[in-house]
């Protein structure tokens, strides 16, 4: 078993072409210290290797066993090197090219453009405003609260505005004042109120 420049154990040593050893280029960042979840991105790089068939149960295991072990970034690439999602040999000279789980973190998605704001219609605002003064006005305004709430209702669906409660508000109060005064003309022209 070959031991690896950090005095660890390492079963399987990649091979470049012409039978030369392969060893990734030193960087400042291969010699950056590695974190729990790049060790995990590694583990999940050796999984996905191995559910392919890659890689034998053994050496599964010692890779495994060498990922929670290692301190830095070019322990944990040496360890995929010869895996796809592996670092690729540049050349002479160059930095080693770090698999994506070791390379810069992605920039965060950018927050959604607010969307304008709809306006709110104008007919709703005034059904909501009739069906309240039907109260003090004995009912006078309901029917003026209903007529603007169905019109508010209509606009809305076809332009998208805003005020569907407002309108639903004022046709519930215009509705009852104009029941109210049905009722009151039932009840007079059946002579209940004598």
């Amino acid at each position: 078993m070959a031991e690896q420049p950090w005095g660890q154990p390492y079963p399987v040593r990649p091979q470049q072409a012409y039978g030369q050893p392969w060893q990734p280029a030193q960087s400042a960042q291969s010699a950056m210290r590695a974190s729990n979840t790049d060790r995990d991105r590694t583990v999940d790089v050796l999984k996905a290797a191995y559910a392919e068939g890659r890689l034998s149960r053994d050496e599964y295991g010692q890779r495994f066993d060498a990922a929670y072990k290692a301190q830095t970034y070019g322990q944990l690439a040496q360890l995929v090197a010869d895996l796809p999602a592996g670092p690729m040999p540049g050349p002479f000279g160059a930095a080693a090219v770090l698999p994506a789980a070791y390379g810069p973190v992605p920039m965060p998605m950018p927050l959604p453009m607010p969307m304008p704001a709809r306006r709110v219609n104008g007919m709703a605002i005034t059904s909501l405003a009739l069906g309240v003064l039907s109260l003090p006005t004995l009912g006078v305004a309901g029917l003026g609260a209903v007529a603007t709430g169905h019109v508010a209702k209509a606009q809305i669906r076809a332009r998208g505005d805003e005020g569907t409660g407002l309108a639903t508000i004022g046709l519930v109060l215009g509705w009852l004042s104009v029941g109210g005064w049905v009722l009151l003309f039932l009840l007079a022209a059946l002579g209940v109120l004598d």
